[in-house]
């Protein structure tokens, strides 16, 4: 099966990220966001662990290790980058101060709700500023696989793992379609031309709901 591969989901996540908009992107995947700016547009970045205006990750080689972001993961910064307490970064999340939060998930339901911290019990837990982030920010949206490594789909009618936040995620762009959630339905946006929307549903575990036309999904290689 075709499929988007997680730098091409990540760069249509930064296609929707308004110019000089504060944006959180979360741990592991959506770090990648940071490389895909649009010509002509600036995202403001924001990490848990005390920078605003970190630019993409640097070449390798080219680390400097004293600037890392919350995934301990090395970024560059722009002109005007500044640098505050954890407790301070956090206060930017819990008073409504970010635009957007981009999160990985293990599991999104239909109306929004999202667990993204724990596989259960047998599971490590890794909750960071998650709980923060989803409640805080103006607009939350999650980039993902659609199916887990075994098949099974993590768009679902229930999330069955601990939740990370209730009916928190407005979009979801994974590795098949771009989905909205809109009056606690999944609402399909765009899909892969390679994949019809009978095959889409047959991989999401609760109802496609489509609204006009539904618009190819097309990236670049990257």
């Amino acid at each position: 099966m075709n499929k988007l591969n997680p730098a091409q989901i990540a760069w249509r996540a930064a296609q929707d990220i308004a110019d000089g908009a504060y944006v959180n992107l979360g741990i592991g995947f959506p770090e990648l966001v940071a490389r895909f700016q649009p010509p002509g547009r600036q995202a403001i970045f924001h990490t848990e662990n005390g920078i605003l205006g970190f630019g993409e990750a640097p070449a390798p080689g080219q680390e400097d290790w004293d600037l890392i972001n919350a995934g301990k993961k090395a970024v560059t910064l722009n002109p005007g980058t500044a640098f505050f307490h954890h407790a301070d970064s956090f206060a930017m999340v819990r008073g409504g101060h970010l635009d957007v939060a981009i999160l990985g998930a293990y599991e999104v339901a239909e109306n929004g709700d999202l667990a993204n911290w724990s596989t259960g019990p047998k599971g490590v837990p890794a909750v960071g500023g998650a709980m923060d982030l989803v409640h805080g920010a103006k607009r939350v949206a999650v980039i993902t696989d659609h199916i887990t490594k075994d098949g099974k789909a993590k768009l679902v009618k229930r999330c069955t793992l601990p939740l990370t936040g209730v009916q928190c995620v407005t979009r979801i762009y994974t590795s098949l379609a771009l989905i909205d959630i809109e009056e606690e339905h999944f609402v399909l946006r765009e899909k892969l031309s390679s994949i019809s929307i009978d095959e889409l549903q047959a991989l999401t575990g609760a109802e496609l709901h489509i609204v006009g036309a539904v618009a190819d999904l097309i990236v670049p290689d990257v």
